[in-house]
């Protein structure tokens, strides 16, 4: 029995770019001990790298109209292909190393129920990566060196006792709102939200949206416009990192310091809570300090 199931469905192995950081981070995966390693979907390459890593392919996953992976099914298979009582689902591009394991386990130790989460380092990776003797501590060092540590917005991972999330929506994969949804959720179940960012260190590939029409952010894709009714509207899809309740620090679970961002982030939960009565885009107006802003710069422009 393995301590955590990791899923995933990457994107089509047809631009270079993709196929060559996809590769990478499932190679990455490959190395971790105690891990199961799921590849769901029907895209293009997909079976193929599975047979070359020699990792479970399961192609039979529920899509939305778009043909496009949905998140309720692949928990739903994860879930019942599983053999560990952790189920991970990550991104197809990003790199792990072992301090994320060491992470999950010191989380498990501590919580029964939770999900894990962190920022991401983004990197330009262009070239397949050389997994030999000492390849963790390389890599680290030219993130030290040429990453970026990505803002608390975004969530490319998510780790999570098998008990939680039985009860996902039809969420599109790899558009915008589901991410935010799954903080939302563990806030309002009261599972604690634990951000692993001062322990761990997960590498993202950066890419282009080449893949997606017109090359334009999943932002602007009519899936994420589906996942945010889904979510339940706005206010379930601004929950980031910032909402996480606990950190893991030198293996232990702590509050969170206080910052400019997470106090800013309280002052809008604050509002969204006493003009709960108000439309959804009235509510928006008034909570949003980014709101504020542009508000104040028009006046005095």
């Amino acid at each position: 029995m393995s301590l955590v199931t990791l899923f995933s469905s990457p994107k089509p192995f047809i631009d270079p770019h993709i196929a060559t950081i996809q590769r990478n981070a499932i190679k990455s995966w490959t190395l971790l001990p105690d891990v199961e390693i799921i590849l769901l979907g029907e895209e293009v390459g997909l079976a193929e790298a599975a047979w070359e890593f020699s990792i479970k392919h399961i192609p039979n996953v529920e899509r939305n109209q778009s043909s496009t992976p949905l998140i309720s099914s692949m928990f739903q298979v994860a879930r019942e292909n599983s053999h560990s009582d952790l189920l991970f689902i990550v991104n197809a591009d990003m790199i792990l190393m072992h301090d994320f394991l060491e992470a999950a386990r010191r989380s498990r130790q501590q919580r029964d129920k939770f999900v894990l989460l962190s920022q991401r380092w983004d990197l330009d990776i262009t070239q397949p990566l050389e997994f030999t003797e000492g390849w963790q501590k390389r890599l680290s060092s030219i993130v030290d060196r040429q990453g970026t540590l990505h803002r608390p917005a975004g969530s490319d991972f998510f780790l999570f006792p098998k008990t939680c999330y039985t009860d996902v929506p039809d969420f599109a994969i790899g558009r915008a709102g589901w991410d935010n949804w799954m903080i939302y959720k563990a806030r309002k179940e009261r599972w604690p939200v634990i951000d692993c960012t001062p322990s761990v260190m997960i590498v993202h590939q950066n890419h282009d949206y080449s893949h997606l029409p017109g090359g334009k952010s999943h932002h602007e894709h009519p899936d994420t416009k589906e996942n945010i009714r889904l979510a339940g509207g706005q206010a379930a899809i601004r929950y980031t990192i910032l909402d996480s309740t606990l950190q893991l620090v030198d293996g232990k679970l702590a509050r969170p310091k206080l910052s400019y961002l997470r106090f800013m982030r309280g002052v809008e939960l604050f509002l969204r809570a006493i003009f709960f009565f108000l439309p959804e885009d009235m509510i928006e107006n008034v909570a949003r300090p980014k709101r504020w802003k542009k508000r104040i710069h028009r006046l005095f422009k």
